[in-house]
């Protein structure tokens, strides 16, 4: 399975940045992982209209194959046991699980039609910065659960 993570906005936090490239790069031994980074110009644009143009940018890097799961919070929750389930069995039957991180607006209508699924990390909200260490963190954990390695002492 290839797996990749499409986000809109940079990383000002080089912690953050080093910490999810890190992950990234572990992530390599389990999966073909991919990571977008989508810089939308946002100078001057009002909610609706920056929301548009981030989902014309995340809908143009998604292929109609692919499983598309957003980062939401309105998204399901799981524990780190049951995320590692559920990315098994998403192995089993997609060559592609996309993950996205949408701008601070959230997701334009378009892009949640698109979407198989909601993902929420958190009961929390999390910085856009954080956001992607912490999911490349617990996607990292997951692939050790399913391998059974002893980075989770679950």
């Amino acid at each position: 399975m290839k797996t990749s993570l499409i986000r809109i906005g940079k990383l000002h936090l080089d912690f953050a940045q080093s910490g999810f490239a890190e992950y990234a790069k572990r992530l390599q031994h389990y999966t073909k992982f991919s990571d977008e980074l989508l810089v939308v110009n946002s100078k001057s644009k009002a909610e609706a209209a920056m929301k548009k143009a981030e989902a014309e940018a995340i809908l143009k890097k998604i292929s109609p194959t692919d499983f598309v799961i957003l980062l939401d919070d309105k998204g399901k929750s799981y524990s780190s046991e049951t995320f590692a389930q559920y990315i098994e069995e998403l192995q089993m039957k997609y060559a592609h699980v996309v993950f996205v991180v949408g701008g601070a607006y959230g997701f334009d209508d378009s892009v949640y039609a698109r979407a198989n699924a909601k993902l929420s990390l958190s009961a929390f909200t999390f910085s856009h910065q954080l956001v992607p260490l912490i999911f490349g963190e617990q996607l990292y954990r997951a692939f050790t659960i399913i391998k059974g390695e002893k980075y989770h002492h679950g």
